[in-house]
């Protein structure tokens, strides 16, 4: 089947064109680089052929002076903190999940995970890592039934937003 060609003289006088300074263009840019392309690629022809015969020959390597033991290490500067771990390692029996099964059987890496999941953020990292985390941190257990009870109670009474309203505030 046969392409049809949408070209009138115009279009293809254009691509004629093209076509021609594309050429001049490489012819030109082959005339004033070319003969040094050329002689860089026989130079490295020469340096490869003379390279096959020997034998690569490695800089030796000096052992480094032994380390005479130092004094006792120094404490910090005192603008500098020692860096903590962000999270604590995980506990030896949690640990131990991981070499128990396989994930598809909800064993091993997922039963690790789901593990440390139930763990809450304060046992799991040292301090707060993001301040989504300053929310809930160190909250303890919920006593209550109601996720809804306990973030009414303790996060708006504590803050004062939204307080039980007294009925008598209340417009009809």
């Amino acid at each position: 089947m046969a392409r049809p060609l949408n070209m009138d003289t115009l279009q293809q006088n254009f691509w004629k064109e093209e076509y021609l300074k594309e050429v001049m263009l490489r012819f030109g840019w082959h005339r004033k680089y070319g003969a040094l392309v050329k002689a860089k690629q026989e130079s490295q022809r020469e340096r490869h052929k003379r390279g096959v015969g020997a034998t690569l020959q490695l800089p030796s390597v000096q052992a480094p002076p032994p380390v005479k033991p130092s004094s006792p290490p120094q404490a910090p500067a005192p603008g500098r903190l020692p860096r903590e771990p962000e999270m604590r390692p995980a506990p030896r029996e949690v640990r131990a999940l991981l070499y128990q099964g396989i994930s598809h059987e909800n064993e091993g890496r997922s039963c690790y995970l789901k593990t440390r999941l139930l763990l809450p953020p304060e046992d799991k990292y040292t301090f707060p890592v993001t301040t989504n985390f300053n929310y809930g941190w160190q909250m303890g257990e919920n006593q209550l039934g109601s996720c809804f009870l306990f973030c009414f109670i303790l996060f708006f009474r504590k803050n004062g937003a939204f307080s039980l309203l007294n009925p008598r505030d209340v417009a009809l």
